[in-house]
């Protein structure tokens, strides 16, 4: 009788820790599981779903993280904040919850950062910011703060050299009045960004610099994106007719835009003012070899992909970066290359 009772003793006691065992999770709150070793989690957040550079320059990401072996298996997840910066700071915080070993992260506002740089510190995970540039000061904050891409001064000095040579080599085509000037619009960025004041400053004044005259008969804000650079550039038509001779468009979404305006106006080609871009995305590339687009400055998509996944997966690991070439212990910038009608082939090759 002492065994029969002792034995209910046991199994009612074990039944009770297994309820507890049960119930202590809703009790405490849900604890996320512990990731294998071996595996590297990477998180991509990303300032807006529909901009075409980026969505290629991830294209290739996915090519490195598939094409290349480590030891453990690495997962990426992206995100797309749709151009709100809150919205940003709250999927990195999800994403830190989820056990990332390293986020990236294109800022909405690169004036910005400070949030993600809190919560990347307080939690100790690497940051790697790339394409939106933040402001110097901001990436000293912490050690683990990174920047890969390119730079913006380059970006607008070999717009300008190229919008130079093709104005000397075809004055009496571009030079339509006959005047001595060129005249010019501008379809920017975004409004007081600095890429955009950048890249407009530098290829205007390189193309003074290199002995062309101009004149600027006209300014728009598209906010990088073809369908709000086509309905400006129609605008700008309409204001300033036959007179526009060169576009100088901070990138080639916008470049592509004006194109599209003066096809919906009816323009032929050879009537059209000479576009320039940045960027030299497929879509670009084309629009260059079928002469729609006199020229683009390629951004390299490729090289920024492979530094991203390179500096990721070191950080992750615990290797040292500065084995990469960063300069500064802090940033890896890919350089800019100048595109026409004479090499776009071996840039369409690539794809």
């Amino acid at each position: 009788m002492l065994n029969k009772k002792r034995g209910g003793f046991f199994q009612n006691s074990f039944i009770k820790a297994l309820l507890f065992c049960m119930v202590l999770p809703v009790i405490t709150g849900c604890v996320p599981e512990k990731k294998p070793d071996d595996e590297i989690k990477i998180g991509v957040c990303v300032y807006d779903q529909y901009d075409t550079f980026l969505t290629q320059l991830l294209e290739c990401f996915d090519n490195e993280v598939n094409g290349n072996e480590v030891n453990g298996n690495v997962s990426v997840e992206y995100v797309y904040a749709s151009q709100n910066q809150m919205t940003q700071n709250d999927q990195v915080e999800e994403m830190i919850e989820k056990g990332m070993d390293v986020i990236c992260v294109n800022l909405v506002d690169r004036t910005a950062p400070t949030t993600i740089i809190d919560l990347a510190r307080k939690n100790n995970v690497p940051i790697v910011f790339f394409n939106r540039e933040l402001v110097g000061e901001d990436l000293m904050q912490w050690s683990k703060l990174y920047y890969v891409g390119a730079d913006a001064y380059e970006s607008g000095r070999l717009q300008g050299e190229l919008a130079a040579d093709v104005c000397k080599r075809n004055r009496i085509i571009i030079d339509k009045n006959g005047d001595g000037l060129i005249q010019y619009v501008v379809l920017e960025g975004e409004a007081g960004h600095q890429d955009s004041i950048i890249r407009t400053e530098y290829s205007v004044n390189t193309m003074i610099d290199m002995g062309i005259e101009v004149e600027k008969i006209g300014y728009a804000i598209a906010n990088w994106n073809r369908a709000q650079a086509q309905t400006k550039m129609a605008q700008l038509i309409d204001r300033n007719g036959d007179e526009i001779e060169v576009v100088l468009a901070n990138n080639d979404d916008m470049a592509l835009g004006a194109i599209d305006a003066y096809e919906s106006a009816g323009v032929p080609k050879t009537e059209r003012p000479a576009v320039f871009g940045i960027d030299g995305t497929d879509v670009g590339l084309k629009a260059v070899a079928d002469g729609s687009m006199r020229g683009t400055v390629y951004n390299d998509k490729e090289g920024q992909a492979e530094a991203m996944y390179k500096l990721a997966i070191a950080l992750a690991n615990n290797e040292d970066p500065d084995e990469l070439g960063l300069v500064d212990g802090k940033y890896k910038r890919l350089p800019y290359t100048i595109v026409d009608v004479r090499n776009v082939d071996d840039f369409l090759e690539k794809k």
